[in-house]
């Protein structure tokens, strides 16, 4: 655990892989805090449930192992839930007396002292969130034995705040499951397999009663065989995380120390159509019902209807319970590059509304794949939604990931008054069929007709905004067109399950049956007067970056319609296929 000075000023322990529920041990969250006054903040200690400790060898060195100590401020106010005080963490040794040696790390905790069976840590301020909160580095004493264990408490104590308490185990001795490494081919194209065949090794003290072997791959990767003794999962589609599928798979027997073992039939690793960048993760650990609750974290698993999974000997090496020596071993990961492509498709609106009215439009983008895209590695975004607002109008109502830049799309301080364009990230991930949809909301300052503004995806980058994977750069551009008189589409793309013609486009230039849509369908719209609410008409499209051609209404006749809502589009909305 890292820490900062002055007064090493805790941070929060968050890994790359805590999304993936893979790296975090097995902890506990101590006792319940007794009730407290409202205002009276209760702070939760914890840690590693238990910890196996190397055994004192004969000669040398005994090898140490870190029992990372966290603390946890509940509070979800970023800016003001902090605890701004000193506060004291105490922990009772008398319980690991013979069995083990504890100190702290002087660099990670400099204001850490152990004075007999007794240690203590002094600091200030607790963040929200968990953080580190001390490292023990703990040691086998020396006379002790395989099998000898006992237990370190840990409390706290600060004027104004309530400290809940957390006890831990240390145990000498115990197994040691080592993944090995496979060596996948890592380039590959859709439809291609391998085998995999996870093996691994236990080279603790003792036997390990029954495994726990975890494979965790990603939404481009699949591994066909569902055995009956595994159960599976897929992340929630509506989550911003891999798509990905996870298997807990139990396998029984005595897995003796000093054997490795493999399965009695390799996996089929298979790179899918929707493949581009890909991870798996394959773990092994001690099989226990604290180990399955851990890796579950609480989501739904359906278990396979398939043959049994099993592992056998390579060579050998009773069975006794105990925590892994070194739980940083049991893993393995790998990457995938899989040559494949996915296209982007921006969509735009219809709008129209009186001068003074407020119009909502509907823009964003649809990956329409085959491939799903995700930077697994670096947690970049994928890429940008570009907005340039129509001329004559103004944004008063933006999604919260928007944010606004200038003219030219360089930094903007000012976010809360109406900017001339919005850059809107995705996140991390683009699954194939999903996208972003982003609600706007305009006032119409002045009664243009056909007003246009480009809606571009493209690379996060404004320097190089081509998207390295997207085949179809024409209809990365669509258009929000503001009071449009075309009848022709607003850009190259319907939106529809074609995924569009995939050609430039232009800003409509000739007005529509005011009795049919774009589509052929009837449309719908709604109006009400000046300065209300209008509804808004749909069509979306790709194309060139364009301001469109735009006309000042000047005649008192067109102001009276558009005021009476008699030229407002009767396009109907079609966004079935982004909503798909």
């Amino acid at each position: 655990m890292t820490r900062s000075t002055p007064r090493t000023v805790l941070h929060r322990a968050a890994g790359s892989f805590a999304a993936a529920g893979l790296l975090a041990a097995a902890s506990l969250a101590g006792a319940a805090a007794p009730a407290q006054a409202a205002d009276t903040p209760v702070f939760t200690l914890g840690g590693p449930a238990e910890t196996a400790l190397h055994p004192y060898p004969e000669n040398g060195r005994p090898k140490s192992s870190t029992v990372e100590i966290s603390l946890n401020n509940p509070s979800e106010d970023e800016e003001n839930g902090g605890f701004g005080g000193d506060f004291t963490l105490t922990f009772d040794l008398s319980g690991v007396a013979g069995v083990a040696d504890v100190k702290f790390d002087g660099e990670a905790n400099p204001d850490c002292k152990v004075t007999g069976t007794k240690a203590v840590c002094e600091d200030w301020g607790i963040w929200p969130g968990l953080q580190g909160a001390a490292d023990l580095v703990v040691t086998a004493a020396d006379g002790s034995e395989s099998g000898d264990t006992g237990t370190i408490t840990v409390t706290g104590q600060a004027d104004g705040a309530t400290f809940t308490p957390f006890t831990t185990r240390l145990t000498v001795g115990g197994p040691d499951l080592v993944m090995e490494r496979l060596p996948f081919r890592t380039e590959l194209t859709p439809g291609e397999k391998q085998q995999a065949p996870i093996t691994f090794a236990n080279r603790g003290t003792r036997d390990a009663d029954g495994v726990l072997l975890t494979l965790r791959y990603s939404r481009g990767l699949d591994i066909p065989q569902r055995y009956s003794n595994c159960e599976y999962t897929v992340d929630d589609p509506g989550q911003p995380d891999f798509g990905s599928t996870t298997a807990l798979c139990s396998v029984e027997g005595a897995f003796e120390a000093g054997a490795t073992y493999t399965l009695a039939t390799p996996l089929t690793l298979e790179a899918t159509e929707r493949a581009y960048y890909d991870t798996f993760l394959y773990r092994i650990q001690e099989n226990s019902a604290a180990q399955r609750a851990s890796q579950r974290a609480g989501a739904l698993f359906e278990r396979g209807t398939g043959g049994v999974l099993k592992a056998v000997p390579v060579t050998k090496g009773a069975a006794a319970r105990s925590t892994d020596l070194n739980p940083y071993d049991n893993q393995q990961d790998a990457d995938f590059r899989t040559e494949n492509t996915a296209d982007f498709v921006a969509y735009g609106d219809q709008v129209a509304g009186p001068e003074g009215a407020t119009v909502k439009a509907d823009i964003g983008f649809r990956n329409e794949g085959p491939a799903w895209i995700g930077h697994i590695r670096s947690g970049e975004d994928v890429a940008t939604v570009d907005f340039t607002v129509p001329q004559g109008a103004s944004v008063i109502a933006k999604p919260d990931r928007c944010r606004a830049v200038t003219a030219d799309g360089k930094y903007r301080e000012d976010q809360t008054s109406p900017a001339p364009r919005y850059v809107c990230n995705t996140s991390m991930t683009v699954r194939d069929g999903s996208g972003l949809d982003l609600p706007f909301e305009l006032r119409v300052d002045k009664a243009m007709v056909g007003a246009s503004g480009a809606v571009t995806v493209r690379n996060t980058w404004l320097q190089n905004p081509k998207l390295p994977f997207d085949p179809k750069p024409a209809n990365n551009t669509a258009y929000l067109v503001l009071n449009g008189e075309g009848g022709s589409e607003s850009g190259g793309t319907t939106g529809g399950d074609d995924g569009g013609s995939g050609e430039p486009s232009t800003p409509p230039t000739s007005a529509p049956d005011p009795e049919k849509s774009p589509s052929g369908d009837s449309g719908s719209s709604a109006s009400t007067t000046s300065g209300g609410t209008v509804g808004t008409t749909g069509g979306s499209g790709g194309g060139l970056a364009s301001t469109g051609s735009i006309a000042l209404i000047g005649s008192g006749t067109a102001a009276a319609a558009l005021v009476a809502g008699l030229v407002l589009f009767t396009a109907a909305r079609r966004r079935a296929a982004r909503h798909a």
